[in-house]
């Protein structure tokens, strides 16, 4: 029977990793994408659906396959106005998973951060903490729950203050070690290959991914 992967989040770093390897392997026969937009990609596996994701009730019945990639995600810095943000990093995602999960879809996979927790001072890891949260409440038979630190290997020119970064991580990386190794950057590619990767075995339970875990995708 022919596997189908949907993907939210595609024309992000983590996501349009994804959608390729997901296009470039034999994994998944189908891949459905939910976009705002068009992207120019093209592939004989590849259908987009242009959504307003503020209404994702009413494409509801487009949710069924074997697995949902959720790469949604912002920062404040990207969004400041504060009612978007929480839609794009919390009520989508729930709501993507809860709709799905009427289809009978199985997998959900998503895409988190390093330190998450609902009880964080830190507005960012407390909303990531928060859609953990209610993400091990809506019943999902097979949860996966990335959590990459600094993430690497953008496609895009990076801003001045990207690069100065990922030079900083070059130097800080070796240093981090024993319970610090989960703050080690890694690429957005890995994270992608790791998620796929996990979505073959279909496995029964909440599973979380941390950089040991991710690296072993290298």
């Amino acid at each position: 029977m022919a596997k189908k992967a949907i993907i939210a989040g595609a024309s992000g770093l983590i996501g349009s990793h994804l959608l390729q390897q997901l296009l470039d392997g034999d994994v998944y026969d189908q891949v459905l994408v939910l976009t705002r937009r068009p992207l120019p990609v093209q592939h004989p596996k590849l259908e987009q659906l242009v959504i307003d994701f503020d209404q994702l009730d009413k494409y509801a019945d487009q949710f069924t396959g074997d697995a949902v990639f959720s790469c949604l995600g912002t920062t404040v810095g990207q969004t400041p106005d504060k009612i978007l943000y929480r839609k794009i990093d919390h009520d989508y995602p729930i709501r993507l998973a809860q709709l799905a999960l009427k289809n009978g879809v199985r997998q959900f996979h998503w895409v988190s951060s390093v330190g998450a927790d609902a009880a964080s001072s830190n507005a960012y890891l407390k909303l990531k903490g928060e859609t953990e949260d209610d993400l091990k409440k809506a019943g999902i038979p097979s949860l996966h729950i990335y959590r990459p630190s600094m993430l690497t290997g953008r496609k895009e020119k990076l801003r001045f203050s990207e690069s100065a970064i990922n030079a900083i991580m070059k130097l800080v990386d070796p240093l981090l070690m024993g319970s610090l190794t989960k703050y080690h950057s890694i690429p957005g590619s890995i994270v992608a290959k790791a998620m796929i990767s996990q979505s073959i075995d279909n496995q029964t339970g909440i599973f979380t991914y941390q950089y040991n875990e991710l690296k072993k995708y290298k």
